[in-house]
């Protein structure tokens, strides 16, 4: 058996099938024992392919197994606003940021060659250096309230407080915005956020009230995440996905959908169809929606679907990695041409005889490869269930059923190739479970989904977290949608 391999095996039952052909041209085989061997290749064929692909070891490179990094896809239109070189940042920077600029000037007295009284002499050139240092400061503000009696009506009144001063003792809204950011932007566990603010601040602060400031920022941002879903149904193109997220010790469901720049996450118990029509985009949503052919997206009917190409183009990857197959090389090939073109063409879309010419070897390529693969057996009368299929004949399966959902990036601007901007909206989650661990209750990671949907679509406008943060703790972030995305609508 170690010299057994995909090649071998596919040599041997080829040539054992040319020896069979011949036989049956000689007239030596009757037809009782033609077609017992018939039957008996067509299942062997499919178990030398399941039994190749079982073998064959799937890698982010030719199989769902998302990678560490994806290719840059610019197949969808691009926001008028887009550079190619990332978002343009907004230097805005908070009210609590304070710096201090010290100058000072070296002055030149005396003549390093001669020793001439240089004190008088105008400077001919002068050359400045900075020096940059961070000094953590904590102002603390004292206010005291004195109390007075009448003495004609023997009233006694007290000094007003500052309306931001409700209680013996309370944190600013920068030092809030601080703690926030460290918690959902820095992805730092409640224990490290707190060492790390006494440790620059000198401040104790209590988990409690971390939790407290971020339950008030969720509670902040439910008018933004009305507005945010509003617009999410006006864009003519959305991406979604999906990802297992651990509460509680148990997983549950984290869901994203994404104009590629406003992002909303939910979070629900169940991966389908109860998930999606809990949030109520989806089912009402008109556009074009961009997944991984995960099939409680295909049930809604109301809105057209584009298959990502990255995950068809790993999977092609991996039959030709199993069975070297010639249809899925060949499947492969025009997907990466007709990809490339759209990238190249200066209208995002290209004309209706390339669309053709593409579908035309499209469905030939598969009809092709119909022929190729070994026969499925028949259902045998009274089993129950499906067929046994390989991951080659389901994909072909898949291709061929939904041709209009894998090719429509080629014919409509605002359609991506690839899926990529939903999985990357969503790589985070992955990476706040690896360094903080799962969360204790379903009320703080739904906090958390909400609060980090805000800081990424307004990092995708160029805001800094902790001024996004202080934006919408004032009760603005509604406006920021109404001001940004209202002009794209």
């Amino acid at each position: 058996m170690a010299s057994v391999n995909g090649t071998s095996l596919r040599e041997e039952f080829d040539a054992a099938r040319a020896r069979i052909a011949a036989l049956r041209k000689a007239g030596r085989i009757s037809d009782d024992v033609d077609a017992v061997i018939g039957v008996l290749c067509s299942l062997l064929g499919i178990l030398i392919a399941i039994f190749l692909e079982k073998t064959t070891r799937k890698t982010g490179k030719n199989s769902s197994i998302a990678p560490s990094q994806t290719d840059k896809d610019n197949t969808g239109k691009r926001s008028k606003k887009a550079s190619g070189k990332g978002v343009a940042p907004n230097w805005m920077t908070g009210e609590n940021l304070r710096k201090v600029t010290v100058g000072e000037t070296s002055t030149v007295q005396v003549c390093d060659s001669c020793g001439a009284d240089l004190s008088d002499v105008e400077p001919s050139a002068r050359e400045e250096r900075i020096h940059l240092d961070i000094m953590f400061e904590v102002v603390e503000k004292k206010v005291v309230a004195e109390t007075r009696d009448c003495p004609k009506c023997r009233t006694r009144t007290k000094g007003r407080f500052p309306e931001n001063m409700p209680g013996p003792l309370q944190y600013g809204v920068g030092f809030q915005a601080f703690v926030i950011n460290l918690l959902i932007a820095q992805m730092l566990s409640l224990r490290r956020a707190v060492e790390l603010v006494r440790a620059i601040s000198g401040v104790r602060m209590s988990q409690a009230t971390c939790l407290g400031y971020i339950q008030r920022l969720h509670e902040a941002l439910e008018p933004w995440e009305t507005a945010a879903a509003a617009h999410l149904l006006t864009r003519p193109a959305l991406h979604a996905d999906e990802t297992g997220f651990r509460v509680d010790s148990k997983n549950q469901w984290l869901h994203v959908l994404t104009d590629d720049s406003l992002t909303l996450k939910f979070l629900h118990p169940r991966r389908g169809k109860e998930a999606i029509e809990a949030f109520g985009i989806i089912p009402v949503y008109t556009g074009v929606l961009i997944h991984d052919c995960w099939a409680s997206y295909l049930a809604y009917s109301q809105c057209k679907h584009q298959l990502c190409g990255s995950h068809l183009l790993r999977e092609l990857t991996f039959v030709v990695d199993s069975n070297n197959y010639r249809w899925a090389r060949l499947m492969r090939k025009v997907l990466r041409e007709v990809c490339h073109k759209v990238n190249k063409s200066e209208t995002g879309v290209l004309s209706e005889a390339e669309c053709r010419k593409i579908r035309k070897r499209y469905r030939t390529i598969l009809t092709q490869g119909a022929t190729e693969m070994p026969d499925v057996p028949a259902k045998p009368e009274g089993k129950r269930g499906r067929v046994a299929k390989s991951d080659a004949h389901n994909l072909h399966e898949r291709l061929l059923k939904h041709e209009d959902s894998v090719l429509r990036f080629m014919s409509e601007p605002d359609v991506s190739f690839t899926n990529n901007a939903g999985e990357q909206k969503i790589r985070m989650a992955k990476v706040k479970i690896k360094v903080s661990g799962c969360f204790r209750t379903d009320r703080y990671a739904h906090a958390w989904c909400r609060i980090s949907s805000y800081l990424s679509s307004m990092g995708a406008l160029g805001y800094n977290p902790l001024v996004a943060i202080q934006i919408a703790l004032a009760g603005n972030a509604a406006n920021m949608v109404k001001s940004h995305y209202a002009q794209d609508a």
